[in-house]
């Protein structure tokens, strides 16, 4: 898989798959990254990539010209790139999405800075836009990073153990159950006591039941889905 970043500050990418995980993914040849920066192809005398908006409005927009070239340069390179927007005006990204998306060959990122982008950019170039939450941020960037990740794990052999995935949260529409590891007593605080049993069956029970409390709790909303799809 290949995950292009197009952005006017790589470097605040770079660095993160610089450890951990995704460094080995790299190492390994799972995933590689590349970069695209939009001022590279700007024709602006000045090397501007901004401008006010029409029509009035606070703020500046990246504008058309060297987002479009950016982005057919791309395209020309790469017929199958899977072009992702990021966007607080967006459908929010899921973990369904991380996993569909998880078998593409190759997916951009496109990362707003400013008041955010020209939209006859997004109109001409988006195959997907995303939103990883109801909150502005100062730029794309964090965000294209979080579905990268999120995407990465998904592939096939880039987390050590595999069968991690089928018990996390929003697999099954609850929240994964708490977890814990030794000691079994820390302070005065005890790890469930069935836990220890080494009953299976029992504990898988008990998982259920714990994280449905936490959903309830935590994100009612897909409580109220899960108990409504068991029905």
């Amino acid at each position: 898989m290949l995950f292009s970043f197009v952005t006017l500050f790589p470097n605040l990418i770079k660095g993160y798959f610089s450890e951990s995980i995704l460094k080995r993914a790299i190492e390994d040849d799972k995933i590689s990254i590349d970069f695209y920066n939009p001022r590279d192809f700007t024709t602006d005398k000045h090397n501007r990539v901004d401008a006010p908006m029409i029509g009035g409005g606070a703020g500046m927009l990246m504008t058309v010209q060297p987002l479009f070239d950016t982005l057919d340069k791309l395209k020309v390179d790469s017929p199958e790139a899977h072009v992702i927007f990021l966007s607080p005006v967006a459908k929010t990204f899921t973990q369904n999405d991380a996993k569909r998306l998880a078998k593409k060959e190759h997916i951009v990122f496109v990362s707003g800075r400013y008041e955010g982008i020209d939209e006859r950019v997004i109109e001409a170039h988006a195959d997907e836009l995303f939103s990883i939450g109801d909150y502005v941020l100062t730029g794309g960037e964090l965000a294209s990073m979080v579905l990268c990740d999120s995407i990465s794990r998904n592939i096939d052999e880039v987390l050590g153990n595999s069968d991690s995935l089928s018990v996390e949260s929003f697999e099954n529409t609850l929240l994964e159950a708490p977890s814990f590891a030794k000691p079994k007593c820390y302070d005065g605080n005890e790890v469930v006591s069935e836990f220890l049993k080494g009953n299976h069956s029992r504990i898988t029970d008990l998982k259920r039941g714990l994280a449905l409390y936490k959903t309830k709790y935590f994100r009612p909303d897909l409580y109220k889905k899960g108990t409504k799809d068991e029905k």
